[in-house]
């Protein structure tokens, strides 16, 4: 394993990923480290960066080093983003920053930042096509892809940042928002592939103003899950958010919850370029996805093969990234999933899902012995925490909920209802009902492999009358297995309301 640091800097937020680095193509994000150095403020005027600016950055960049090396980081790899790539005093900076800070920064080119923004998305999301809206600090980028490739983009020298200073004389916060979106507008006239583009392609927002948003309107829904990756919101709830936050000065919006006070005054700029957006391209509902440039540097260092091909199954590449950093028995977890799968399978006339319950399925398989990192005892419950707290990428967040709770239950485990009641706004009342014959084809599943020797290697189930006949296929001794499995007979005669014999 290699531990590695990765530095963004960008023209509002300089910021660390220590990223531990595994053999086999995977990675796992250990320590994180940000701070607002608004490198680009204030150099639209003359295109140099400022003393302070630069000085800032500097300090932060020493504090970086630092912690990479108290870290054990092996080796940094180091972006600068738009407010570089423009700077006209560029080489000066960075060869005070080799000398001061010993870290090379590397300038990326518009379309390395656009491609690496392109692939921190699509190796984190199930979304084949897709329009990437991603606001910086000094620029924005409008990426379209369609069936994992990019079929246009264009970087646009302007962000948060740098429209903010543009239209500070505006009388009113009101008045500087109006001109950002009229602004912006007249940019997106420039590309007339923009309106070619189907309406039923996907928006997606990326960069730290669409997790802003995520926060506030999170708690403006009461939303339950904590989780900004794939959160969906309507423009007309946006709308709503914009109008609020729009209005108010400075001061008053760092009293807004949700909204980090240190993008307090750039947050306005940055919603109004997607006000512009949304309305140029009548858009009436977004998601915000928390991979980008970052995601897709580390996912390029994991897995050199992304910078040709994108991951091809997420959801899997992501469930494989969890169970080698919790340690799961991963011959354990694949025969489960394999088990569970021709359960499901051959048990559809009884509860007669359809397939999209098979992912949630798989989810829950992979992760229901998560929770005994933390504790065996009660580890299904621990399980289901932890899958509502990670980083799961390739499932929507109904998904997610319920595979929890399907984990969460696959050990006799009731579903306490006070917590499911707090997801009312993503699950459903039949949710409950999947919830639990799926915990139960579970429990059976995992039953079956309880020794973790892969002794019943298959399944034949045959519904007659009042009860279920399962005939096990079996490579040795699999009296424990069978006589476990049987155990949860009261459970799926509850749900499923039929006898089970294991034989």
């Amino acid at each position: 394993m290699e531990k590695i640091g990765i530095i963004d800097l960008g023209s509002n937020t300089a910021r660390l990923l220590i990223v531990d680095m595994f053999t086999d193509g995977h990675y796992m994000v250990v320590d994180e480290l940000k701070e607002s150095v608004r490198l680009g403020q204030d150099m639209d005027r003359d295109g140099f960066l400022k003393p302070q600016r630069i000085a800032e950055t500097i300090k932060t960049l020493k504090m970086f080093k630092r912690l990479c090396d108290a870290r054990g980081v092996e080796r940094i790899i180091a972006v600068g983003t738009a407010a570089v790539r423009r700077a006209k005093n560029q080489r000066s900076f960075l060869d005070e920053i080799q000398v001061s800070c010993n870290i090379t920064i590397r300038v990326l080119s518009e379309e390395e930042e656009a491609l690496l923004v392109y692939r921190g998305v699509i190796n984190t999301m199930d979304m084949p096509k897709g329009l990437i809206l991603e606001i910086g600090g000094g620029s924005t980028k409008i990426i379209y892809y369609n069936r994992r490739n990019v079929l246009n983009y264009a970087s646009l020298p302007f962000g948060a940042v740098t429209l903010t200073d543009l239209f500070a004389s505006d009388a009113t916060p009101e008045a500087a928002t109006k001109h950002v979106e009229e602004f912006f507008t007249e940019q997106m006239k420039k590309l007339p592939w923009l309106k070619e583009i189907d309406p039923e392609v996907p928006m997606i927002g990326v960069g730290g103003s669409f997790r802003n948003l995520f926060k506030i309107s999170r708690l403006v829904r009461k939303y339950p899950l904590d989780m900004a990756h794939n959160y969906k919101i309507t423009t007309e709830d946006f709308t709503s958010i914009y109008d609020m936050v729009r209005v108010l000065d400075v001061d008053k919006r760092k009293k807004i919850k949700g909204l980090s006070p240190a993008r307090a005054d750039i947050m306005p700029a940055a919603m109004g370029i997607m006000k512009a957006f949304t309305s140029y391209l009548n858009i009436e509902m977004f998601t915000i996805g928390s991979g980008g440039l970052r995601e897709g540097l580390m996912v390029n260092q994991a897995l050199p093969i992304t910078t040709e091909k994108p991951i091809s199954d997420v959801l899997t590449y992501s469930l494989d990234r969890l169970i080698k950093y919790h340690g799961c028995d991963p011959k354990h977890i694949e025969h489960v999933l394999v088990l569970s799968v021709q359960l499901f399978k051959q048990l559809r006339v009884l509860h007669k899902f359809s397939r999209q319950y098979l992912k949630v399925l798989k989810i829950a398989a992979f992760l229901h012995d998560c929770g005994e990192r933390m504790k065996y005892y009660n580890h299904a419950r621990h399980s289901c925490y932890m899958i509502l707290n990670s980083a799961i990428y390739g499932a929507t967040h109904r998904e997610i909920v319920l595979a929890a709770f399907v984990a969460g239950c696959h050990n006799r485990e009731d579903i306490p209802l006070g917590e499911w009641q707090k997801y009312k706004d993503i699950v459903t009342e039949e949710d409950l009902d999947a919830v639990k014959k799926l915990g139960v084809l579970l429990r059976i599943a995992e039953s079956l492999d309880r020794t973790h020797c892969g002794m019943v290697t298959g399944l034949n189930c045959d519904v007659l009358g009042d009860s279920v006949i399962m005939k096990t296929i079996v490579t040795g001794d699999a009296a424990l297995e069978i006589r476990d499995a049987s155990a949860s007979n009261p459970e799926f005669k509850k749900t499923f309301r039929k006898n089970l014999e294991i034989l």
